[in-house]
């Protein structure tokens, strides 16, 4: 007998807006409400039982209730399953078939995030959490005072990261990122160079975005975007107005997130307009300007114009390859594992660091599509390093397989968490750096 019914759904995910300014959005009860119809949904279905730590804790908690049933939850147990979530966007992207528009619309990252927002508004995020999502000013006071921070933050420095842990929470055997002493805007004049005019690239121009890693820390994958591109032809400038926002995203700040989606989408605007992409080398910023924000400002024109110009550096070297063609690289035989950081995979666009690495002749890159474990700030507090670790290990052996020449990882956190996972796991391959894989493309043209 004919049926309109669907177990899962075939139909392409789509994705609603975020209703941040409505203030039902904001009810408690109905917020209670949701979250128990929507964990129900998946301890039905435990497909994402090998993700975050989140649903390993839901349905364990679930299972041990006295009626094994969502009903039993209590609020503080369902604080921890939000709590356990990094908003990698996994369960929703690659392995939930009740996402929308199936009739069940489940969104579990974005009812974490909606969860996080009531908390925010209600003053509850931690001080910790509040201080490291003002990203900008740590970053300019990290390089004004870098020799200082760098040795503070270091985790051989047992006393101030031991202060560290009992003030913020942050656990002192977590690798924090080194800051650089001179921001990588300030570096442009010396680091930018003209672009070269045999190449079939010659002509376009694009505005890269530094992220505040990028900016304020290993600036090594910039330089690398920056020489591979004028290689190509391209004329490259560098921006970086202020933070895509994506650590306030994850407290529930969404009121600063909009406003600062805002005030960088004006700023990009006019760039567009003059016929300039926007490339991002990180891939949590291309993330947040291609998806996160059309969803928070959905009737900002210069939100939407950006988000249609946005583009990762690996997409955008794949796409340029296949438009015009690039300039003959050289041969580089190596093997290169690569791993498919989460936030590369949540913008839908497929492999394309895999993509770009093929085009590098006799390179033998393998795919890992596993999380680090890291998810941006959540991996470096107490509460939670040893989960990190305990998510890595998968991925770790995963990479450490083949036994590659290179290991490299769209994230640049997730890259450095991962060596120390392999480190703390005592591996012999433990490489010297895990890198953006632009890196192995300027090594491949001898930049």
């Amino acid at each position: 007998m004919a049926t309109d019914y669907k177990e899962g759904s075939l139909d392409a995910p789509t994705r609603h807006a975020l209703p941040w300014r409505d203030e039902g959005w904001y009810d408690e009860a109905a917020l209670d409400a949701e979250l128990r119809r929507v964990f129900d949904i998946c301890h039905g279905c435990r497909r994402c039982f090998n993700l975050c730590d989140s649903f390993p804790k839901l349905f364990d908690m679930i299972d041990e209730s006295p009626n094994e049933e969502v009903t039993d939850l209590s609020a503080g147990q369902i604080g921890e399953v939000v709590a356990a979530c990094t908003l990698c966007d996994m369960c929703f992207m690659v392995k939930c078939p009740y996402v929308p528009p199936h009739p069940f619309d489940l969104d579990f990252p974005h009812l974490m995030l909606r969860y996080r927002a009531v908390e925010h508004r209600k003053g509850h995020t931690s001080r910790a959490d509040n201080l490291l999502a003002n990203t900008d000013r740590n970053g300019a006071l990290g390089t004004v005072f870098s020799d200082v921070a760098n040795w503070a933050t270091d985790t051989g420095s047992g006393t101030t990261r031991g202060i560290m842990q009992s003030v913020l929470g942050i656990d002192k055997r977590a690798h924090l990122p080194a800051f650089a002493d001179i921001a990588l805007t300030n570096r442009a004049p010396a680091l930018l160079r003209a672009p070269n005019p045999d190449a079939p690239g010659f002509g376009r121009r694009i505005a890269l975005f530094a992220s505040c890693y990028d900016q304020f820390n290993d600036q090594t994958p910039g330089e690398a975007a920056v020489k591979v591109l004028a290689h190509n032809g391209i004329a490259v400038r560098i921006e970086h107005p202020e933070c895509c926002g994506m650590p306030r995203l994850e407290n529930g700040d969404i009121p600063a997130v909009a406003s600062a989606a805002t005030r960088i989408a004006a700023h990009f605007a006019p760039l567009i307009d003059a016929g300039h992409d926007v490339v991002a080398v990180t891939a949590s910023c291309a993330l947040m300007m291609k998806f996160e924000w059309p969803l928070i400002e959905p009737d900002n024109d210069d939100i939407r114009k950006l988000a249609a110009a946005t583009f990762d550096i690996s997409e955008y070297l794949v796409r340029l390859a296949r438009d015009c063609g690039l300039v003959p690289i050289d041969a580089m035989d190596a093997s290169i594992g690569v791993h498919f950081a989460c936030h590369a995979r949540a913008q839908n666009m497929g492999p394309k660091a895999m993509e770009m690495l093929r085009l590098i002749p006799e390179a033998r890159p393998v795919l890992t599509e596993r999380c680090s474990g890291h998810g941006g700030k959540w991996g470096i507090y107490k509460d939670n390093f040893d989960t990190a670790v305990k998510l890595a290990r998968p991925t770790v052996r995963a990479l450490e397989k083949t036994a590659p020449d290179y290991m490299v990882s769209e994230c640049p956190i997730a890259g450095t968490h991962l060596q120390q996972v392999m480190a703390i796991g005592g591996s012999t391959q433990v490489p010297e750096r895990i890198g953006h894989p632009i890196e192995l493309m300027a090594k491949a043209y001898g930049l």
